[in-house]
């Protein structure tokens, strides 16, 4: 009886499974099975803890070695799926089930058990035996590594994304046939290579320069690009949020190959790796719907499946219309923005996810879409902006107007900041940071202890801070997000201290935190009628 080795996906990491087949009895073509046995097809018995798509597995490989001319089970048999107690659920079992009932058939010899003892293999096959794509061969081809295995046995569209694991031998497979002839020896598969190292095209669709009028607005994001830092675009209708929002992904600087590695077996455990590419080399823009379920942003399920804000890791999560969506939505969002991580609990276990995003959130002034003009208005705008709960602003670090572009500004023939412009702010920025406190840290994942030593208040801009946080009612946490916004201005302006200046347009992004009433209201048309900041360019 020969153990072959599988996985179980369980979030975006791989547990082991060892399939076992064995046969019970073989009664010289009768096949039968006990009235107490979970069988979907007839002699075949899948236990360990299948759900419904594995226990259909029968079905398929039964089609798959009749149409391959390959024997079948004459007699009873079970495939045992171990752990038992782990659920096991998907297609992914179909190969190796195939390849343990030829084992046991004795189509496979004895030579191939060491190098059946050294793979892992996992495919769904089709009635004809061909194989199609799984759910999590990223995480599959990581947990090979892990476990000192020499390589995995894959479908043919998963073999580029489990190459991506580096140290480990993948091969992809087309079909049952082709796994059969490498497992006994009879031919050689071509190795799948790993994805050369090659940075993505700065080709985004949208380019800043096509933003006319909102300078001040782009530095902001730049500020946000270089710091990592979330924000919230407020403004009217049309003013450019979502423009910018989706031009933003352009500046960011590129995924390291450990961030390319993480979010590609996020995407390739909910089957979103394209098919036939290797690492997602470019940083995830995410923008659900503001009718998304709580479920859909953070994640979960019966048996949890990653959100968009696990899907955005290492990327934006962009939220349009942010008061549009279900307030139990954006309360779920708390923990991970400030963790950087989604814990799920179920009864079966406990679950983690990453959620390293940057948050861009945009929203209209009030629901009819600009600022307030009466005092029927001005209510019906506390209302509206009502809908976001302090604690959520908190771990927003900058606040922004996007104020609507004048008529002049849209036919003005000067070009604003481009794309190009704010991307080589954005990352001479990020080498400063780096050379300060090491790769992958920008400003916004700064510690308490980190900030007292990069970022030194004195004179000047102590007192302005002291301030703020006596005037405005700022928390413990928006006095360190002030502190980091600081530190990212000094940074993309080229200066090694922090100053008052820097201090005062930190404080300027942080006004909507504690005002409330009309003293919101008024903010809008006063407090953020003229933004901080100097030129982008």
């Amino acid at each position: 009886m020969q153990r072959i080795l599988s996985f179980a996906l369980r979030g975006i990491d791989a547990l082991p499974v060892e399939i076992e087949a064995d046969e019970v009895q073989s009664d010289g073509g009768a096949t039968a099975s006990g009235p107490d046995e979970r069988s979907s097809t007839p002699g075949i018995s899948v236990i360990g803890l299948p759900d419904a798509s594995v226990r259909e597995s029968t079905h398929r490989v039964r089609a798959a070695l009749r149409n391959c001319d390959l024997p079948t089970p004459r007699g009873r048999c079970t495939i045992n799926l171990a752990p038992a107690d782990l659920r096991k659920e998907g297609p992914v079992y179909d190969l190796p089930i195939a390849i343990a009932l030829l084992r046991m058939l004795g189509v496979i010899g004895e030579r191939a058990d060491p190098l059946l003892a050294k793979f892992g293999l996992a495919g769904e096959l089709a009635l004809d035996g061909a194989l199609r794509p799984i759910r999590g061969a990223t995480s599959f081809a990581a947990f090979a590594r892990a476990q000192g295995l020499r390589g995995v046995i894959v479908p043919l569209e998963n073999a580029p994304e489990a190459a991506a694991v580096e140290g480990l031998e993948v091969y992809g497979v087309g079909d049952l046939g082709e796994a059969l002839g490498f497992v006994n020896g009879l031919y050689d598969l071509p190795r799948e290579k790993p994805p050369t190292e090659c940075p993505p095209p700065f080709g985004a669709a949208l380019d800043f320069a096509e933003v006319r009028g909102q300078e001040a607005a782009k530095r902001a994001l730049a500020l946000a690009a270089a710091g990592g830092h979330n924000v919230l675009l407020i403004g009217p209708a049309g003013s450019g949020k979502t423009m910018m929002a989706r031009a933003l992904p352009a500046i960011l600087p590129p995924l390291s190959p450990d961030e390319a590695l993480e979010v590609t077996r996020i995407y390739s455990s909910v089957g979103a790796v394209p098919r036939g590419s290797g690492l997602i080399r470019e940083r995830p823009f995410r923008a659900p719907h503001h009718t998304a379920s709580s479920a859909a942003i953070v994640g979960g399920g019966s048996m949890p499946r990653p959100g968009e804000v696990s899907l955005a890791h290492h990327g934006v999560l962009f939220l349009d219309e942010l008061p549009e969506y279900p307030r139990v939505a954006l309360e779920s969002l708390r923990e991970p923005l400030e963790d950087g991580f989604v814990t799920i609990a179920r009864a079966q276990g406990t679950l983690k996810f990453p959620a390293r995003t940057m948050l861009v959130a945009a929203m209209n002034p009030s629901h009819a879409g600009g600022f307030a003009a009466s005092l029927s208005e001005r209510r019906a705008q506390e209302k509206y902006i009502g809908r976001l709960s302090g604690p959520l602003l908190d771990r927003i670090d900058l606040h922004v107007e996007v104020r609507a572009v004048p008529f002049s500004s849209l036919q003005s023939a000067r070009a604003g900041a481009s794309t190009a412009d704010l991307r080589t702010k954005v990352l001479d920025a990020r080498g400063r940071m780096e050379i300060r406190q090491g790769r992958d840290r920008p400003n916004a994942r700064l510690g308490g202890r980190e900030l007292d030593r990069s970022c030194v208040l004195e004179g000047p801009a102590q007192r302005l801070l002291e301030g703020a946080m006596r005037d405005l009612g700022l928390s413990a946490r928006a006095y360190d997000r002030i502190r980091r916004v600081a530190r990212t201005i000094a940074d993309i302006d080229g200066c090694d201290r922090v100053n008052d200046a820097h201090v005062a347009e930190a404080i300027h992004y942080r006004v909507l935190d504690r005002m409330k009433g009309a003293q919101a209201t008024s903010a809008l048309g006063g407090a953020l009628g003229s933004t901080a900041g100097g030129s982008v360019a």
